[in-house]
């Protein structure tokens, strides 16, 4: 299939350092080709994008992250992983900043394959996020510890739980492929997220791993937290129910990660965890957003 684009780029600041100054240029792109031009030295390869908005993070000669709202889409250069999550912290604050109502919510989707480092992600930006918002709310007594701003509310609380899996038809295949996109409840998961838009609050369910199911409302994101990391293998999925969740998110970001690298660090997670699963829906999910 080929896929068109067109793009008018601009350069600019997110963020600075004396010694390496991230680089921020900025392409439009127009609604009808919604695609991303990935470049190697030996080939172009032209890639769909999934919704309206994402973001990659690619580990070339340098790091890239390509975020966007709307039809822009933004490109951060840098070549350590720390400048990546302290541009992703100053760009999220000034979102925060301006919020006019306090208790909206700026929800972004961080999708990923298994391995890509999703969590690591989404917890480093969070924290360094929360650590800069005093600096911003001058309101705040120095005295008191200021509330978190910032939260990560992951997918793994959503799996289905093992007993749902025994009913399926084939319950050897449904355990042995855990953590494919039929082995999750997105329609939970969607209603999760309307109730946070429309409430400011909602309890959500975690994962417990050494038991191997869901544990209900054990993460609270409350009304202080302005920002919402939501981060998961599948968020950005364009198909049923998971198009629809694709649609609440503010922001959305794709962590787009060598499949050889990937795979390694999913063998590392299964030696401790045991989880063959991983390895097969890494690659299914590397087809599926190609």
């Amino acid at each position: 299939m080929e896929v068109s684009s067109y793009s008018t780029a601009s350069r600019g600041h997110w963020y600075s350092s004396p010694a390496e100054p991230l680089l921020l240029k900025r392409v439009k792109i127009p609604i009808r080709y919604r695609c991303l031009e990935s470049i190697s030295p030996n080939r172009r390869i032209a890639q769909p994008l999934v919704g309206q908005a994402e973001s990659l993070i690619r580990k070339k000669n340098c790091l890239k992250v390509l975020c966007s709202q709307k039809n822009e889409i933004y490109e951060l250069e840098s070549r350590c992983m720390d400048e990546i999550y302290d541009a992703l912290a100053e760009h999220l604050l000034s979102t925060a900043a301006v919020a006019s109502n306090p208790n909206a919510k700026h929800i972004v989707g961080l999708a990923g394959p298994p391995g890509a480092g999703k969590s690591t992600v989404a917890s480093e930006v969070a924290r360094r996020l929360n650590k800069l918002w005093p600096q911003k709310a001058r309101s705040f007594d120095s005295q008191v510890e200021p509330p978190d701003v910032a939260t990560v509310l992951p997918m793994d609380g959503f799996h289905l739980y093992r007993h749902q899996l025994d009913a399926m038809e084939n319950p050897e295949e449904a355990h042995a492929r855990r953590g494919a996109p039929w082995t999750f409840d997105p329609s939970l998961l969607l209603t999760c997220l309307k109730t946070l838009r429309n409430q400011g609050s909602v309890y959500a369910p975690s994962f417990d791993h050494g038991v191997g199911d869901p544990v209900e409302d054990d993460i609270f994101v409350s009304l202080q937290h302005k920002v919402v990391i939501v981060e998961g293998n599948y968020l950005l999925l364009g198909e049923g129910v998971w198009k629809e969740i694709s649609c609440v998110f503010d922001e959305k970001w794709f962590i787009e990660v060598d499949i050889d690298t990937a795979m390694q660090r999913v063998l590392k997670r299964h030696i401790s965890t045991g989880t063959y699963s991983e390895i097969l829906n890494t690659v299914l999910l590397r087809k599926a957003y190609k």
